[in-house]
C-alpha cells in the first residue's frame, strides 16, 4: 500500500509499505478520505526542514535528553541515537475515513464493510489502509459522505474546547484565530446557542467565519480588538474567549483577557506558548484553561489502546463521544463543512499538495486528500500454529549455522543498540514493525528482504534466528511461537510479565531444538567481563551494592502501562537482578523493600543472599539528581575494591594501590557479537537458558518480597 512519509530534513514521499493488521480490539479501515491540517501538519514540515540549530532551539527537551545519554552511554551511542531519529521517516495525518476491511477478533462494535471516522496521530494515517483501535474510531452515518467524516477529528478538537469554555446559551464568545480549528469552533458555538465574534488577520478567513455564523468578524490588523469587543458587548467584555492560534508571547494572552468580561474563561485550544500578564488576569479574576485535543481519553493508552472506556455516569463526553457528536451535527447539517474545504485533491498528489501549503501566501483551509476505489487489499492471516514436539532442546553448539535472521519489532533502541551489529555479518531475511512505513525504512536502512507487519511468515519457517524487540507484553507469546518454530530467539529484556509465562517457556524450552536468549548485556559489557575474570582468582564470598538512578518516570512514557512493560522493577530492574547473579552466582533469598505503598513501584532496595555467601544489595531509585551517574557499583572481596560508573570506567583498588582503564561499551555490541557467534555454529551459546530462568526467577521473587514484606527464598 501507498503512505505518506516525511524525513527530518524536510522531504515528503510516497512510499510503498507493508499492509498493517488490526490492533488487539480494534479494526484494519481501507481509508477513503483524510483530511490535511494546515496548522498542525504544515508546523510539522516546517520543523522538519529546519537546521539542526533551528531544531535545538525549537526543542531544547530534546537537547537535553541526548546530553543525558551521551553523559551515560558516551557521545557516540548518544549521536548515533540522534542520526537514527532524523533519518527515520514519519507519518502524517490524525483525521480520516474509510470502510472497515478486517476486525480483530476481540472487537464487538464493528463489521466488515462499517464505514468509519478515524482519528489519532498514532494511527489515522494519510495512507491506503491504516489500524485503528476501537475507541479511536466512530460509524458513520448513511447522511453523512466520507469527505466529511474525514473531519471528524478536526471538529472534535473544537468540540472540546468549547466544552471547556462551558458556554450557555446566548453566551458572547470571542474566537480569537479563525484557522480550520477556529472556523470549526466557530461552527459548534453557533450551534449550541452561543453568539461569535471570529478575528483574523487574512480577510477570506472572516468571509468564511460569516459564512458559518460568526455574528461579528474583526480584522486587527485594521481595527482594533477591544474597541470592536466593547461596542459589540455593551462594554461588558466577552464571557470565553477561545486562543485558536499557534506560537509563543503575551500578545494574544494580553488581547484575550483585555477582552474578557469579569470572571470570564480564557481556552487556549492551539499549541500556544502563553505568557500572562499577572495583573490584569489577576484583577478580572479569569480562569484559564487548556484544551487537550480530542477530550477525554486522549493520551490515555488505557483507554485508546486498551479499549477501557470511561463510564459515561462519570465522564459524559469522552473522545470517542465526542467524534460521534460530530458526526450526528454533520448529518443534521447544523456542522456546514463545504465553507472550510478550500481543496479536494487525489491522495496520490498528496507531495505536490504540501508543496503548495508551504508557499508563502497560500490561503488553504481545509484539504480533503480523496483515495482511488481500489479491490480490498486484505492482509493473510493463518490460523495459529500448534507447538511443534521436535524432542530434545539444542546443543550447546549448532552443528550447521542458522540461515537467516528475522526481526520482530524494531524501535529507535534496536536500530540504534542491536542491529548495526548484526548488519553484514549474516543474511537478513524479515524485518516486521507495527506499521509499514518503519518497517519499510529498516528494511532499506539494514538490508531486509522483505518488510511486513504481520508475524505470521515468520513462524511459518523452522530453525531460523529470531530477534523480538517489541513491548514487553508480547515477549513471551512470541517467544513460545519461535520455541515452537524451532527458532534460536533473541528477546530483549524482560523475557516475561508473569511466572506462569516463565513456566510455559521453561516447558517450551525442554521439547524445543530452538535457543533462548534474553538481552542483559551488562553481563557481556568488557568492565564487566574484566572485574568477573579478577573476581574468580579470588577466594571466598564477595559483597555487590549496586546504585541506579533511573529518573522519574514521564506518566505518557510507555513504562507507565504496566499492562504493556509490567513496571519498571520487572521491566528494567531485572538487568541489575541478572549482573548480581553473573558476578555472585546462584541467589538462594531475596528482601525487597519500595519507598512507601505504590500500587506498582518505581523504586526499590533488595537484598539479596547467594549460595556461597555472597551478598549483594540493589538500589533503583526514580529519586536523586541527574549529576550522579545513572549506574554505579563496588564489589568488595578479598584484597580488592572496584568501583564501577555507567560500565565505562572501572576503578581498582589492591596493594594499597589505585588503578583505572576505561571502556566505551555497555555490552550491546559484545552481546550481539557473541550470539551471532553461535548462531554461526562457531561457539556454543553466550547464555544459557538456566542462566535466563535463575535471572528472571530472582525478579519475580523480589516483586513478591515487595507485596509481602517478608523475604523470599528461591
Amino acid at each position: 500500500m501507498l503512505q505518506l512519509a516525511q524525513y527530518q530534513d524536510g522531504r515528503l514521499e510516497l512510499q510503498e509499505v507493508p499492509a498493517p493488521v488490526p490492533p488487539p480490539g480494534g479494526i484494519l479501515v481501507q481509508t477513503t478520505c483524510s483530511v490535511i491540517s494546515p496548522g498542525t501538519e504544515k508546523m510539522k514540515v516546517e520543523q522538519a526542514r529546519m537546521s539542526l540549530l533551528q531544531k535545538a532551539k525549537a526543542r531544547p527537551d530534546q537537547v537535553k535528553k541526548v546530553l543525558d545519554t551521551a553523559r551515560i552511554l558516551g557521545w557516540k551511542a548518544a549521536m548515533e541515537k540522534v542520526r537514527n531519529r532524523l533519518e527515520s521517516p514519519s507519518p502524517l495525518g490524525y483525521s480520516a475515513a474509510g470502510v472497515v476491511l478486517a476486525v480483530d477478533e476481540m472487537n464487538s462494535r464493528f463489521r466488515v464493510g462499517d464505514r468509519v471516522a478515524c482519528g489519532g496521530a498514532e494511527c489515522a494515517f494519510h495512507a491506503q489502509m491504516i489500524a485503528v483501535p476501537d475507541l479511536l474510531a466512530t460509524k458513520i452515518p448513511d447522511e453523512v459522505e466520507d469527505w466529511q467524516a474525514a473531519y471528524t477529528t478536526l471538529s472534535a478538537i473544537s468540540m472540546q474546547a468549547v466544552r471547556q469554555a462551558s458556554v450557555q446559551l446566548g453566551d458572547r464568545v470571542l474566537v480569537l484565530g479563525q484557522g480550520l480549528v477556529g472556523l470549526l469552533a466557530t461552527s459548534l458555538l453557533r450551534a449550541s446557542g452561543a453568539r461569535v465574534m471570529g478575528a483574523d488577520y487574512v480577510p477570506a478567513r472572516l468571509d468564511t467565519a460569516l459564512a458559518l455564523g460568526a455574528e461579528r468578524v474583526v480584522n486587527p490588523g485594521q481595527t482594533r480588538l477591544a474597541d470592536a469587543v466593547r461596542e459589540w458587548t455593551g462594554g461588558d467584555g466577552v464571557d470565553a474567549v477561545l486562543l485558536c492560534v499557534g506560537g509563543k508571547g503575551s500578545d494574544a494572552a494580553d488581547t484575550a483577557i483585555t477582552c474578557l468580561r469579569d470572571r470570564g474563561v480564557m481556552v487556549i485550544v492551539g499549541i500556544y506558548d502563553a505568557e500572562l500578564s499577572w495583573k490584569t488576569a489577576y484583577m478580572k479574576d479569569i480562569q484559564v484553561r487548556y484544551s487537550r485535543s480530542y477530550g477525554p481519553g486522549r493520551y490515555d493508552p488505557q483507554y485508546e489502546w486498551g479499549g477501557k472506556d470511561y463510564p459515561i455516569g462519570y465522564v459524559r463526553w469522552t473522545e470517542n463521544r465526542n467524534f460521534e457528536s460530530c458526526l450526528q451535527l454533520m448529518k443534521t447539517g447544523q456542522l456546514n463543512l463545504a465553507p472550510v474545504t478550500t481543496r479536494r485533491a487525489q491522495f496520490t498528489e498528496a507531495v505536490s499538495v504540501y508543496d503548495a501549503l508551504m508557499q508563502p501566501g497560500n490561503a488553504d483551509i481545509g484539504v480533503v486528500l480523496e483515495y482511488a476505489a481500489q479491490a480490498p487489499e486484505r492482509p493473510s492471516v493463518s490460523a495459529p500454529l500448534a507447538p511443534l514436539n521436535v524432542g530434545t532442546t539444542s546443543p550447546a553448539k549448532l552443528p550447521i549455522a542458522c540461515p537467516s535472521l528475522d526481526v520482530i519489532g524494531a524501535g529507535n533502541f534496536a536500530r540504534t543498540m542491536l542491529l548495526p551489529h548484526v548488519k553484514g555479518q549474516m543474511d537478513l531475511g524479515t524485518i516486521v514493525n507495527a506499521t509499514g512505513l518503519s518497517a519499510r525504512h529498516v528494511r532499506e536502512k539494514f538490508g531486509f528482504s522483505l518488510a511486513e507487519t504481520n508475524a505470521t511468515c515468520i513462524f511459518q519457517t523452522t530453525g531460523r534466528a529470531l530477534m523480538i524487540g517489541t513491548r514487553h507484553h508480547l515477549h513471551a507469546p512470541l517467544v513460545l511461537q519461535g520455541l515452537a518454530s524451532s527458532h534460536h530467539v533473541f528477546v530483549e529484556k524482560p523475557l516475561c510479565l508473569t511466572r506462569a509465562e516463565l513456566a510455559q517457556i521453561d516447558d517450551a524450552v525442554k521439547i524445543s531444538s530452538g535457543s533462548v536468549m534474553v538481552g542483559f548485556n551488562r553481563r557481556f559489557a568488557p568492565a564487566a567481563v574484566e572485574l568477573k575474570k579478577l573476581l574468580n582468582t579470588l577466594p571466598g564470598p564477595k559483597t555487590l551494592a549496586f546504585h541506579v538512578f533511573a529518573g522519574p518516570l514521564a506518566p505518557d512514557h510507555w513504562y507507565a502501562n504496566v499492562e504493556e512493560s509490567g513496571g519498571r522493577i520487572l521491566g528494567e530492574a531485572c538487568h541489575f537482578f541478572d549482573f548480581s547473579c553473573f558476578l555472585l552466582g546462584r541467589p538462594v533469598k531475596v528482601l525487597a523493600q519500595t519507598l512507601g505503598r505504590p500500587v506498582f513501584p518505581d523504586s526499590m532496595t533488595a537484598q539479596i543472599e547467594f549460595e556461597d555467601g555472597s551478598t549483594a544489595q540493589i538500589i533503583y531509585s526514580a529519586e536523586g539528581d541527574y549529576a550522579f551517574p545513572k549506574e554505579s557499583f563496588r564489589v568488595f572481596a578479598s584484597g580488592l575494591v572496584a568501583e564501577c560508573e555507567n560500565f565505562q570506567k572501572l576503578t581498582l583498588f589492591r596493594n594499597r594501590k589505585r588503578s583505572t582503564q576505561t571502556f566505551s561499551s555497555k555490552g550491546h555490541a559484545e552481546e550481539m557479537q557473541a550470539w551471532l557467534s553461535y548462531l554461526k555454529a562457531g561457539s556454543a551459546h553466550p547464555m544459557t537458558y538456566s542462566d535466563v530462568h535463575q535471572s528472571m526467577n530472582l525478579t519475580f521473587a523480589a516483586l513478591e518480597s515487595l507485596q509481602s514484606g517478608t523475604a523470599a527464598a528461591l
